[in-house]
């Protein structure tokens, strides 16, 4: 992997992953930008405890454009974009308009491959190895930042998501706090630590699991689950089987091998509905340790496992899963597919 850091036209970072060594990236930012302002700030909730990101400027950002006005394509000609070269394997930027900035984090933009059409799912091998090998390095850069406690790569795919960009892309946020899904997680670690003398919670997990009869895949390094409690019709949780706190401690053999397994897991959600059936809209949601746990007594980075959550709002042909009172309300969540006949879907749907 070849790594290039740029600058845009108005001082936002950009950076050029190249599965090639002799990749040149030295074209310019020519649009007319001024520099970004953002009115992004944190609030905590004294009720809940959780925080909130109050971000108006966001209500000015790009939404829906035509394919030939996308921002995440190369720029072309006189069609000029958010990436100045004409081609890129796998680039990564600040986002334009970041839900977090300055002392309230960092958002990005991570485009995964510079064809529009395609999808995660359509990448070869070598190109998932290199936006897994992007995700790595940029949790490492954000650790450093002095505001930064805890780094969070996800992808939203498809309308029913709320995607306002059709190309395939991600995005990372770096908190400036432990996210609340994250507290709730070390909270159950340490208490099960507790009640147990000393027995890691995410081991328990992934040994029963592995036993039961939710497993959708498994391979030497990795095992994809749905969970006991799964929260979303089809949900689908991807462990290292070497328990690690992130993307960074991950060694060589699972990284090899994860482009193959997550590659399958992303092209049988798009069977799930079978044929005629459009794209199957998700969220993969990368959960990595905090880099600071002085709140959580007890619980150090190694315990944390790291996990990647996949899911979608659709639970049957042209229905979505909609999160209404019960849900939004009160956070107790009502599954309409039982997590074994989910599974068992995942698995007739092999490749």
């Amino acid at each position: 992997m070849k790594k290039t850091s740029t600058r845009l036209a108005d001082g936002r970072e950009l950076i050029y992953y190249d599965q090639r060594d002799d990749s040149v990236r030295d074209a310019v930012d020519r649009r007319p930008l001024d520099r970004t302002v953002t009115t992004s700030e944190v609030r905590r909730d004294p009720l809940l405890g959780d925080a909130v990101a109050i971000a108006s400027h966001r209500q000015g950002r790009t939404y829906h454009p035509p394919a030939d006005e996308c921002p995440l394509c190369p720029s072309q000609g006189d069609r000029l974009s958010e990436i100045p070269d004409s081609s890129y394997d796998v680039v990564v930027f600040e986002n334009r308009f970041p839900s977090l900035a300055g002392d309230s984090g960092r958002c990005e933009v991570v485009c995964f491959t510079s064809d529009h059409d395609a999808s995660f799912a359509d990448l070869t091998e070598a190109q998932a190895r290199l936006v897994l090998d992007a995700w790595t390095d940029r949790t490492s850069e954000l650790s450093h930042l002095p505001s930064v406690e805890q780094v969070f790569c996800f992808e939203n795919r498809g309308a029913e998501i709320g995607v306002t960009l059709g190309h395939p892309h991600g995005q990372i946020y770096a908190y400036p706090f432990t996210t609340p899904r994250t507290a709730l997680m070390l909270r159950s670690l340490a208490a099960h630590r507790e009640a147990t003398g000393g027995e890691n919670l995410f081991d328990a997990v992934l040994e029963r699991e592995l036993a039961g009869e939710r497993v959708v895949l498994e391979s030497e390094h990795w095992a994809a689950f749905v969970p006991w409690a799964a929260h979303w019709p089809y949900e689908v949780h991807l462990y290292p089987k070497r328990r690690v706190p992130d993307l960074l401690a991950l060694d060589e053999a699972a990284r090899t091998e994860f482009p193959q397994v997550y590659l399958e897991l992303l092209r049988r959600f798009d069977r799930i509905f079978g044929e005629g059936e459009p794209p199957t809209p998700y969220i993969a949601a990368w959960h990595q340790a905090p880099f600071r746990l002085e709140e959580f007594e007890g619980v150090n980075r190694d315990d944390f496992a790291l996990h990647l959550e996949l899911f979608t709002v659709r639970r049957t042909s042209g229905k979505l899963k909609f999160l209404a009172g019960s849900e939004s309300g009160m956070s107790v969540f009502i599954n309409d597919v039982p997590p074994e006949r989910a599974a068992e879907r995942l698995r007739e749907v092999a490749s």
